[in-house]
């Protein structure tokens, strides 16, 4: 599922790493594997992404 590009960091919070993870992977596919500076933006806002909705590894105790 491809979403539009947020502008607010709000709505980077609604979708799941996976989600994001497959936009990343379909942005890759779409490129043929090499990113236009307007690709390589997105890239960087879609990895931003990522890291926010990613789960935080828990440390054993």
């Amino acid at each position: 599922m491809l979403h539009t590009m947020s502008t607010t960091a709000e709505a980077s919070c609604e979708r799941s790493a996976a989600e994001v993870n497959e936009e990343i992977r379909a942005l890759w596919r779409r490129s043929g594997g090499i990113l236009t500076s307007e690709q390589r933006a997105e890239y960087q806002r879609l990895v931003m992404e990522w890291a926010a909705a990613a789960p935080t590894p828990r440390r054993p105790v």
